[in-house]
């Protein structure tokens, strides 16, 4: 079990950037220490390693579930590391395309404003750079 995670937080790191999951460890309590465990070990460490996708792929299929189901946070989390997956934002822009046809417009329409939201604060954070 222990490879598992620690491929899971290679991949994680590798996705969401040190920063993140130094946070995401920092904030990590005896409360939901075994949820980072479970979550590092399934989506980190079994699901983001499969090869079938690359992770130009995994991201974009990532945002559009999270657009389609309204989970605002982990949408702007996954929209950041797309400098990390390959994901363009045109890329993006066509995947919550797709959101509005098979998850509703309004689903897609707040999507975008929060990519619009996050990609103008990573040109504002690089310009600053």
């Amino acid at each position: 079990m222990s490879d598992l995670h620690d491929e899971g937080m290679r991949v994680r790191r590798k996705v969401l950037g040190d920063a993140h999951v130094d946070r995401a460890e920092a904030r990590k309590t005896g409360f939901d220490a075994p949820f980072q465990d479970f979550i590092t070990r399934s989506a980190w460490g079994m699901l983001w390693t499969r090869p079938e996708f690359t992770p130009r792929e995994r991201s974009l299929v990532t945002i559009a579930l999270l657009a389609g189901l309204g989970n605002d946070e982990e949408l702007a989390l996954h929209l950041r590391a797309t400098r990390n997956t390959g994901a363009s934002r045109e890329d993006v822009r066509e995947a919550l395309m797709h959101v509005a046809v098979y998850a509703g417009v309004p689903r897609a329409n707040h999507a975008l404003k929060i990519a619009k939201e996050i990609f103008a604060a990573m040109d504002a954070q690089e310009a600053d750079s």
